[in-house]
């Protein structure tokens, strides 16, 4: 038997982080669609629609992403409902991404001007003409980058997949760990994996946000006016 860390089980990290890939990328886009739909309630002109949206995103904010798993997984099957493991962890991740991605693009959304909706409502445009041809670009390009950053947290609250016995990133490095007894060695190599994973995240997340900065300042003032604009003296 052999008891030293080889290519095996490197190969069996890797694969574990594939899988964290794949679960990460079922919650993004699940959650982004339902996130999308709850930053919609959140900003409708229905009172009950908007009340509703709240209480989901209060409701699972103030809810540990593990009992989330939990009741997927060992809650819906007492109840006759048996989820494989990658479904009850890609059901609890997309929920949890809908509540806070949702949140984000709502705020994204009113940080664009209120004039944008006053002007295009002088065009004519009917309330979700405005939204999505004017209000929303605008809006894409204040939510890039929170929304990249946030991808970050996807890929780490991965780890909690384990938990159900989904053999991502963190229950690979346990699995080795159980038969090597190499915590250092083994998690040291788990470590360096999700840095991987999430370093080309963060560093895209600050070239953006700083883009966006840049791309948001004010025109320098003149000596006779502010930015291109030059007053007439009397």
């Amino acid at each position: 038997m052999n008891n030293e860390f080889n290519l095996h089980h490197l190969y069996f990290l890797a694969q574990g982080a594939g899988w964290t890939v794949m679960l990460s990328l079922m919650a993004f886009v699940g959650g982004g669609l339902v996130g999308f739909g709850v930053a919609l309630a959140r900003i409708s002109r229905s009172r009950m629609l908007r009340w509703l949206a709240l209480g989901f995103v209060q409701l699972v904010q103030g809810t540990p992403l593990l009992i989330l798993m939990f009741l997927s997984y060992f809650g819906l099957s007492i109840m006759g409902l048996s989820l494989p493991a990658i479904v009850a962890a890609g059901l609890s991740m997309t929920i949890y991404v809908s509540a806070y991605i949702g949140e984000i693009w709502r705020g994204c959304i009113e940080a664009v001007p209120k004039t944008q909706w006053e002007a295009a409502e002088c065009l004519a445009l009917t309330r979700p003409q405005r939204l999505f041809m004017v209000i929303l670009p605008q809006a894409l390009r204040i939510a890039t980058p929170p929304t990249v950053g946030f991808m970050v947290q996807i890929v780490k609250n991965t780890s909690l997949a384990s938990v159900v016995g989904f053999v991502e990133l963190a229950r690979a490095g346990q699995v080795i760990n159980n038969s090597l007894f190499e915590p250092f060695l083994v998690y040291m190599l788990v470590a360096g994996l999700y840095f991987l994973l999430c370093f080309p995240l963060s560093w895209w997340a600050r070239k953006l946000e700083n883009r966006l900065l840049v791309g948001r300042k004010p025109a320098p003032e003149t000596k006779k006016g502010i930015g291109n604009v030059q007053y007439c003296e009397s």
